[in-house]
């Protein structure tokens, strides 16, 4: 599919052409108020963890790196520094589908990521340039395991062939070193705690959505009331991942987490959301805009927030909200772009 390709391309551009591209075709088309109201879940599901730069950014509810690092809640040593590049060894992968795996890094003994939620953290590999000189990629990507898992930290990783960072990971074998620095810290969870929370997210974009649902519903958890919906987008069932996990929790807690799938590419029997996720879509699934106590996350690339919530700022701050979220009356303070 075009859109899913050009998304895809986007990654190492910083999804500047993509974002150009379908801005002018929603809005130019025949129906541009209509055509600003829907979202082809192939866009969701190339989100992926390239665009996570866009993470990041000044909110009420975010903090400082420093802070999210020395705020270990169970006081192991952090082995992440949110100022210096620290190498890591890579000790396992595990293929998850097709083009996704998790992947685990060893950790010094007894001590734990530092991350809390929500945060992430960049990876940085260098190079020598065809002049001799050095240079280097650098992305962030969200940690699937626990926070307070100690001696290792995971991520899950989607393989795009355009991808410099991602090309380079997968390429990795146990014993090989990656750089990785953090915390970056994005919402302050323990902070900003809502009653009702709104998530739409695609592909490996789910990372930050999970550590957020393990916040809210593992088994250390204290929150009795938080209700959450989750708007999960890809271009087929297979490219679905971590499901088991997300299907777990709806079955645990049925009255607090919903799961909407949304397929773009769906098998002749799959009994989930066909194509797009359209206003009408959130309208039915996730907290309305007057909702009180609420707030709707997202999470993708710049095409994606551009499209639901309005671009980030430059300097990757939250920017103005606009899109889809903005027409159907969402305030700005009741959405968050990771």
């Amino acid at each position: 599919m075009f859109l899913s390709n050009a998304l895809r391309s986007s990654y190492s551009k910083g999804c500047t052409t993509a974002s150009a591209h379908i801005k002018r075709s929603y809005m130019t088309s025949t129906n541009a108020r209509q055509s600003r109201w829907v979202m082809p879940a192939s866009m969701l599901a190339s989100a992926g963890l390239g665009a996570a730069y866009v993470m990041y950014g000044h909110h009420p509810m975010y903090g400082t790196s420093r802070a999210y690092a020395e705020g270990n809640s169970n006081n192991a040593p952090a082995a992440f520094s949110p100022e210096e590049f620290r190498e890591f060894t890579l000790v396992d992968v595990m293929p998850i589908n097709h083009n996704t795996s998790r992947f685990r890094f060893k950790l010094p003994d007894d001590s734990v990521s530092g991350l809390h939620v929500a945060s992430c953290i960049f990876t940085r590999h260098r190079y020598k340039k065809p002049d001799g000189s050095e240079g280097s990629i650098m992305r962030p990507y969200t940690p699937t395991s626990d926070e307070g898992e100690r001696g290792y930290v995971d991520f899950v990783i989607k393989d795009y062939p355009q991808g410099k960072m991602s090309r380079h990971i997968h390429l990795l074998k146990p014993g090989d070193k990656l750089e990785i620095k953090g915390p970056i810290p994005k919402y302050n969870w323990d902070q900003g705690k809502k009653e009702h929370v709104g998530m739409i997210a695609g592909g490996t974009g789910i990372t930050p959505m999970l550590q957020l649902l393990r916040k809210i519903f593992g088994p250390s958890s204290k929150d009795n009331n938080t209700k959450v919906t989750l708007i999960f987008g890809n271009q087929t069932e297979e490219d679905i991942i971590l499901k088991k996990e997300l299907d777990s929790y709806a079955k645990s807690f049925p009255d607090r987490f919903k799961v909407v799938y949304a397929v773009d590419k769906p098998t002749k029997n799959w009994d989930g959301h066909h194509g797009y996720v359209t206003a009408e879509l959130i309208k039915k699934h996730l907290p309305n805009p007057d909702q009180s106590n609420s707030i709707i996350f997202v999470c993708g690339p710049d095409a994606m927030l551009a499209s639901l919530a309005g671009p980030k700022a430059p300097d990757k701050s939250q920017g103005k909200l606009d899109g889809i979220l903005k027409e159907m009356g969402y305030p700005q303070d009741h959405v968050y772009k990771f």
